[in-house]
């Protein structure tokens, strides 16, 4: 490809000898003064300007600094053409904005030299430029895919203590916020379900489309809007920025870190209830085996109470007995008639330890009711566990890329 020259001077000779020495490997347009010049390299945006110092109206140097002032030519590389060869005159054309300097008369094997070495500094810069561009957006990106990972890190960290689903909405809310998006939440807690809005009430068709939409794909959009569904949440964002394309992905890429992590609160919530409500269960059941066992063990003390008291009275009344009596039939008659009396009564009193058996049966199934409830919380915490081992692999898997 042809590299285009423009050259600016007001010597048609010298104009002769550059399209002489170029017009083989180049493509030579001619201005024959400053303002000329200026209007052709915005028009026709050359390769490589050339340009003479001393020119009637403005001289070379004001024509450099206004052509390397202006966004569409400042990336143009300028060589001087002076009859001047001082350092100072070298020094004002480079503060002016030139690229190179050769002096009048020149060689055109010197100039043809020089040109190429202009053409591959230009296309150096323009590659270096673009280099520059690349790492200032990747920086851009960077720095915002950091920032929204912190926000995202802080948004796990603030619902480590959430216990309520109000408290957990607010603070997704608060994640939400410096984005400026409107957005509904549904949290699918407890076989029920909970519906919090960022900036308004929720409508009863949000709330039917959400509910409809639960079991359908993980990313559902529909014109300026996004469904994000998992198990235990659904988020709606009414405003997606479709129009951006980079945004639109930056959101998808990130929001589904943010669900997950919802997603998982919400699970961890629903097992603490869980386990709350069995323990409440338990204690119940704890609290009537201690009532059990302390009105059977308060009917055995009581019924020990009289059976020592029948003793003892049957002991006294042989103490008063014997002694008066010489043993005659009748005597013996009546002392046994008391002690059979007595053995009734004992007999009478000793059918409680029936009933007290019947209660210990009752201690008994409360305990196996115990043992099972255990049983359920044991089995519940090792799904819990061997959930949360599959999120862990699946987890980076799982979230869909744009």
């Amino acid at each position: 490809m042809l590299t285009s020259v423009l050259a600016i001077d007001d010597d048609k000779l010298i104009h002769q000898i550059i399209e002489k020495t170029l017009t083989d490997n180049n493509q030579v347009s001619h201005a024959y003064n400053g303002e000329e010049g200026i209007k052709m390299a915005r028009d026709t945006h050359p390769d490589i300007i050339l340009l003479d110092v001393e020119m009637p109206g403005i001289n070379g140097f004001e024509v450099c600094s206004k052509l390397k002032q202006q966004l569409d030519t400042q990336d143009i590389p300028i060589m001087f053409l002076s009859s001047r060869s001082s350092l100072e005159e070298r020094i004002k054309g480079y503060n002016s904005g030139a690229d190179d300097y050769i002096v009048k008369p020149f060689e055109t094997e010197e100039l043809l030299a020089r040109i190429k070495v202009l053409h591959q500094y230009k296309k150096q810069s323009q590659l270096l430029k673009q280099d520059i561009e690349q790492a200032q957006n990747t920086a851009a990106i960077a720095m915002t895919d950091y920032s929204d990972m912190g926000r995202a890190m802080r948004y796990v960290s603030q619902t480590y203590g959430v216990k309520s689903l109000t408290r957990l909405s607010e603070c997704l809310f608060e994640f939400f916020s410096p984005l400026n998006l409107n957005v509904v939440t549904a949290f699918w807690f407890e076989s029920g379900n909970e519906f919090f809005s960022n900036n308004s009430a929720v409508c009863p068709l949000e709330k039917e489309l959400m509910l409809n939409a639960k079991e359908g794909e993980r990313f559902i959009d529909f014109g300026s809007r996004t469904i994000i569904n998992y198990p235990n949440v659904s988020l709606l964002v009414k405003n997606m920025p479709v129009d951006d394309a980079p945004l639109y992905g930056r959101y998808k890429d990130l929001f589904p870190h943010i669900l997950e992590a919802t997603n998982a609160k919400l699970g961890t919530l629903e097992l603490h209830n869980q386990l709350s409500e069995q323990a409440q269960q338990i204690t119940k059941t704890f609290e009537l085996v201690d009532s059990t066992l302390r009105a059977q063990l308060q009917s055995l003390y009581n019924n020990s109470k009289v059976s020592v008291e029948l003793i003892e009275t049957l002991y006294q009344r042989f103490c008063d007995t014997v002694p008066r009596l010489a043993l005659e039939s009748d005597q013996e008659e009546y002392i046994l008639g008391s002690v059979e009396e007595t053995v009734e009564s004992l007999r009478h009193h000793l059918t409680v330890g029936d009933e007290i058996q019947s209660s210990f049966n009752e201690v008994m199934t409360y305990l196996d009711h115990i043992m099972k409830e255990r049983e359920k919380i044991l089995e519940r915490l090792e799904q819990e566990q061997q959930r949360e081992e599959i999120n862990e692999i699946t987890s980076q898997d799982d979230i869909e890329l744009f």
